[in-house]
């Protein structure tokens, strides 16, 4: 069983011990939690499932995932996926998660998960980014240095797949 199936079940029975208890509040949260983490999935699976897409019709590239991914974001640890492109000395990384204990620190700017391209050897590339929701829209959002947002869609998957293979 993958982390996230065992994470969501341990969810659904402490869901289901706090309606037996009687602690609505409880049950109430645990609710909003694992519609969020539904929603971070979504987010996620879809940023993922883009750049392979993207990468697919190269059979020189090797891909290499890994669940169950740790990794620093600001001051939080996020729990989540890696996904790694690779094509002889070039490499581009894609890491994104969220955080799933109160040790790993909590989200910042209302973002429901985090994710961070990296270009080895090309650090002015890497971004980081948040996915936010506004009125049940998802959106992956660039954010800089300063906390500015700017919207990040399919196209800018593409142009750092163009970075990855040189193709600037």
């Amino acid at each position: 069983m993958e982390l996230d199936e065992i994470w969501a079940q341990k969810l659904e029975d402490a869901l289901a011990a706090a309606r037996a208890s009687g602690r609505t509040d409880v049950a109430e949260y645990l609710a909003l939690k694992a519609a969020n983490d539904a929603v971070r999935q979504t987010g996620v699976q879809w940023l993922f499932g883009a750049m392979l897409e993207i990468a697919a019709p190269n059979p020189f590239i090797k891909v290499e995932n890994e669940t169950a991914h740790r990794f620093k974001f600001a001051n939080a640890q996020m729990v989540g996926y890696l996904l790694r492109l690779r094509q002889g000395v070039r490499c581009l990384t894609l890491e994104a998660g969220w955080t799933r204990t109160p040790n790993d620190g909590f989200m910042r700017n209302n973002a429901l998960a985090a994710a961070r391209f990296t270009h080895f050897g090309m650090a002015k590339h890497n971004v980081d980014l948040i996915l936010l929701k506004n009125e049940d829209v998802l959106n992956w959002f660039l954010i800089d240095d300063y906390g500015s947002k700017k919207m990040f869609d399919s196209t800018h998957i593409s142009d750092h797949f163009r970075i990855f293979a040189g193709n600037i």
